[in-house]
């Protein structure tokens, strides 16, 4: 037996609600006939018994004791760095129910595929049981779940990245219910490698990966996925949304949900520091989260929103100084690197982070600067609790959640879209997110540079059809709800010379501090077709500088360019066919005919 290894929590099954929880983690043991089985309790001795473990099988390499006290490297296998888009699967009875944005699986074959994986797969291995609670332990907004995994690679980012242990297994003794997450790493043959979620049975298997988004059942494949179906059941949001909080001189603070695809700066914003004015005059931000949302309408007709994720798990390349400081300081101790690359003194290294040299690559071989690869993976993470984050909020533990006032979406769009521009309803925002588009970056596979559509940065996370999706967006709009205004940002468009016209990071503010100036009466703009435009003078540019080129495309409105986009954006919307809600149509045809 493991040194680990625990019998499963003296409860007495036949009167306990822990009865379906205890009988399904003993089906999944007489399926995957694993040598022990440790139930998680969350604790330090529990986690500090798995860190030995791992650095003693080389799983984990402890990094420099002194720069980074706490600290390990993980080095995945070279086949199983990022998720697999093309082996995630939602399996529901009617293929329509899952909709032309998942692939699909009938949920029989989709069960009796996985059970084949699992087959005996943890002989010899420490079969994991860990209840977590996505969400404040004590939150009506939060859900709980339990993934049953043999990697103890799994359970330690779960602990970081959810409430987890004994407080969540009392919560699910409490409310008899949960998300089931069934993970091994198996072979981590790519041709042995599926995600398949079961949504109306809150149901999800993972098999052949290590990688995070694949093996960290709690992240996309609960947290999105299945709590998007859940939610839609229910009447709120699951949401691929960071959460921040934008406090002003008066001490108000008002918060922000925004969905960006990736490479578009969401941790960024997450933590955004305050230009050196606003900061002298009493600006701050504070971040509450950095990729997931979950909004519920209050007794006041308000949404309001908790993250459910207790920590971050970040992009590594590109973080800097420079780009993001506060994520910067929140991983100089008790963090998780996976893939990165290390100096000659151990120290994790990725490019984007400074001018020192690695000296080993994220394969664990001696870096080679004339073979021109990078260093680290460019997929390359960081796991590390929320509560490190310098700008982190207090709020961030509220179990009522925090007011949403403002709900932004954004992408990457070199050309035709501007800085800002304000919804002018509720119906008009929700084809704003429906239509987002975003140009591809190295960071995503195929070509660089295409503008493909991804509704509310939601693209591979929706775990249902999204004309559906978009039904219950609107469904929202009602008598009594006061909801939040629906913005759209593009921090990245270009000049004439290629180069970005706005500065970015830390200004990014000034646009922030319109959105809710707006929301509170207190700043103009102008009306297009396409929504409301802030004028140059309705923004706070002081200190920026600003050509003709770049006034007349950050707060310009293009209507030929727009026509065309609109075109597009009918063409898109028909592909889902008579699912679609004829609100969003409508909404899209209006705004053509204003363009024509």
């Amino acid at each position: 037996m493991n040194k680990l290894s625990q019998n499963a929590p003296a409860k007495d099954a036949g009167r306990s609600k822990l009865a379906a929880l205890n009988a399904w983690v003993a089906e999944v043991a007489a399926l995957t006939r694993p040598d022990s089985i440790h139930w998680c309790d969350g604790s330090d001795a529990e986690n500090d018994a798995l860190i030995a473990q791992m650095e003693a099988d080389g799983t984990l390499i402890r990094l420099n004791t002194e720069t980074h006290p706490r600290s390990w490297l993980h080095r995945s296998h070279p086949d199983d760095v990022a998720r697999v888009e093309h082996l995630t699967f939602v399996c529901t009875p009617q293929q329509d129910d899952a909709g032309p944005n998942n692939h699909w699986m009938p949920p029989a074959d989709g069960h009796a595929k996985m059970d084949a994986l699992f087959d005996g797969c943890m002989a010899g291995r420490t079969m994991y049981v860990i209840p977590y609670c996505m969400g404040p332990i004590d939150s009506p907004l939060s859900r709980c779940g339990v993934e049953i995994t043999d990697s103890p690679y799994v359970v330690a980012n779960m602990r970081i990245m959810t409430r987890m242990g004994a407080p969540s297994l009392a919560r699910i003794e409490r409310e008899g219910s949960f998300v089931k997450g069934l993970h091994s790493i198996g072979e981590l043959d790519p041709n042995r490698r599926f995600i398949m979620h079961f949504p109306e049975e809150l149901t999800i298997k993972s098999y052949g990966s290590g990688y995070g988004g694949n093996a960290l059942l709690g992240k996309k494949c609960h947290a999105l996925r299945i709590a998007s179906y859940q939610a839609k059941s229910e009447g709120w949001l699951a949401e691929h949304m960071l959460i921040l909080g934008l406090e002003n001189p008066q001490g108000e603070t008002h918060y922000i949900a925004a969905a960006f695809p990736s490479a578009c700066g969401k941790t960024n914003l997450a933590m955004l520091i305050p230009p050196e004015g606003y900061r002298k005059d009493g600006w701050k931000v504070w971040t509450i989260g950095d990729d997931i949302c979950w909004m519920r309408p209050g007794a006041d007709g308000r949404l309001y929103a908790i993250n459910p994720e207790a920590g971050f798990f970040g992009v590594a390349p590109g973080t800097s100084q420079t780009s993001n400081p506060n994520a910067l300081k929140t991983i100089q101790h008790d963090t998780i690197f996976t893939n990165v690359a290390v100096t000659g003194d151990n120290q994790p290294w990725w490019e984007g982070l400074d001018k020192r040299e690695p000296a080993i690559d994220w394969r664990g071989n001696d870096y080679d600067f004339s073979k021109g690869t990078p260093a680290a993976h460019p997929n390359s993470r960081f796991t590390v609790s929320a509560k490190q984050c310098p700008s982190y909020s207090p709020k961030a533990e509220d179990p009522q959640g925090v007011p949403i006032s403002a709900i932004v979406f954004g992408g990457r769009r070199a050309s035709l879209v501007p800085l800002v521009f304000e919804a002018r309803d509720w119906a008009h925002g929700v084809l704003v997110g429906a239509a987002m588009g975003s140009e591809t970056t190295a960071a995503a596979t195929g070509a660089v540079g295409v503008m493909r559509r991804d509704p509310m940065a939601m693209k591979p996370f929706c775990g249902y059809n999204f004309a559906d999706y978009f039904s219950h967006w609107l469904s929202f709009d009602k008598p009594g709800a006061k909801l939040p205004k629906i913005f759209h940002v593009n921090w990245f468009r270009k000049g004439d010379d290629g180069r970005f016209l706005w500065p970015g990071f830390g200004d990014n503010l000034r646009v922030l501090e319109w959105m809710i100036k707006r929301v509170t009466g207190e700043a103009g703009a102008q009306e297009t077709p396409i929504g409301n435009l802030p004028n140059v003078e309705d923004l706070n540019v002081a200190g920026l500088e600003f050509g003709n080129e770049a006034r007349d495309k950050l707060f310009g409105f293009d209507q030929a360019g727009w026509r065309a986009e609109f075109e597009s954006i009918g063409e898109y919307l028909d592909g889902y066919g008579p699912r679609m809600p004829q609100l969003l149509r409508k909404e899209q045809q209006r705004i053509t005919e204003a363009l024509n």
